[in-house]
């Protein structure tokens, strides 16, 4: 049975932005978690992709990828995920395998199908008739770029063929579990924002996964929101920060607030409800009630890694939250 001790810890990224700050803080803040994450021992640190959004800074993301692997030495890092109906797939192949070329060993590509932004900025992404039932034939495409190849090949992707970056397939439903077992790839579910099909999600991965030249059995990472603090009150004042994003979210809007001592007087009792169920892969607390938490979690999915997203108000109060996590790994 996995517990919290045996299996990886990682982290996931959106680069936010607080309201009224910028995305230059962002993203140097971005850089600076990474050494961070580094120093605490974490697995890997990967980076979303969103378009058109004030509160996020990650839209860039091969980009930034670039930028915090330059900035640390051993931690993989890579894309949780970069969403590919937005994308050509020879030109994320070229993107990523430049990156390996610069950073053998250390670099992911989580793929994802959902455009990780409105309608609107959706069509100004899209090349030509792209469109989420393509994701299938698209992944197949990527990895054909990025597989070893002969020299006869009239589009060959340069860097990138040979490279073998591993490959993820995200997903926040049955659809990308299906997938991942279909192709013997690694499953990551986003269930820090969506965790209503979490169960049956892992399940069909599971039973239908059948063994690659990339992977001998299934691999499940499932994603969780964390905030660790002191004390069980100071992490759940942090923690209304987030709740405050999520409200803005389904109200039109997504902003990152500061957090609030009564967040009951900021929402009706039916935004209460689908914020807390959105976040319902949450753990929040001291490290104690969070160990407990995180092992709860791991025994019900039975997961492999667990993939870890903390935002809060203060930088200084997510470093400190990922280090107190880190120390629950060998406490």
């Amino acid at each position: 049975m996995n517990h919290l001790r045996d299996i990886p810890l990682s982290l996931l990224n959106l680069a936010p932005i607080r309201h009224g700050g910028t995305a230059t803080e962002a993203l140097h803040e971005t850089i600076e978690l990474a050494r961070k994450a580094e120093e605490f021992g974490y697995h890997r640190y990967w980076i979303a992709e969103h378009h058109n959004m004030a509160a996020v800074a990650s839209a860039a993301t091969s980009v930034l990828i670039g930028q915090v692997a330059a900035a640390t030495e051993r931690i993989k890092v890579g894309s949780g995920g970069i969403m590919l109906p937005n994308h050509a797939p020879y030109v994320v192949a070229e993107q990523f395998g430049t990156l390996a070329s610069l950073y053998p060993g250390r670099i992911d590509l989580g793929l994802g199908r959902a455009p990780g932004t409105d309608p609107w900025t959706a069509q100004a992404l899209r090349r030509g008739d792209a469109t989420a039932d393509d994701f299938p034939a698209q992944v197949a495409d990527v990895r054909r770029y990025l597989a070893p190849g002969k020299t006869t090949r009239r589009v060959r992707a340069i860097p990138g063929e040979g490279t073998n970056v591993p490959l993820y397939i995200l997903g926040s439903s049955t659809f990308g579990a299906a997938l991942a077992a279909k192709e013997g790839l690694p499953f990551v579910f986003a269930s820090h924002f969506a965790p209503n099909q979490l169960s049956a999600a892992l399940d069909i991965y599971r039973a239908n996964f059948r063994p690659s030249e990339n992977l001998d059995k299934p691999h499940a990472v499932v994603g969780v929101n964390v905030i660790a603090a002191d004390t069980d009150r100071s992490a759940q004042h942090i923690f209304t920060t987030l709740q405050r994003k999520f409200l803005t979210l389904i109200r039109g809007e997504l902003q990152n607030l500061p957090p609030v001592d009564d967040i009951d007087q900021l929402w009706s009792p039916q935004e209460a409800s689908a914020v807390g169920a959105m976040l319902r892969a949450s753990c929040v607390g001291s490290p104690d009630t969070v160990r407990d938490g995180l092992n709860e979690l791991v025994k019900h999915t039975q997961a492999d890694e667990l993939i870890v997203l903390t935002e809060t108000w203060e930088f200084k109060d997510r470093i400190r939250s990922y280090e107190l996590l880190a120390e629950l790994k060998t406490a």
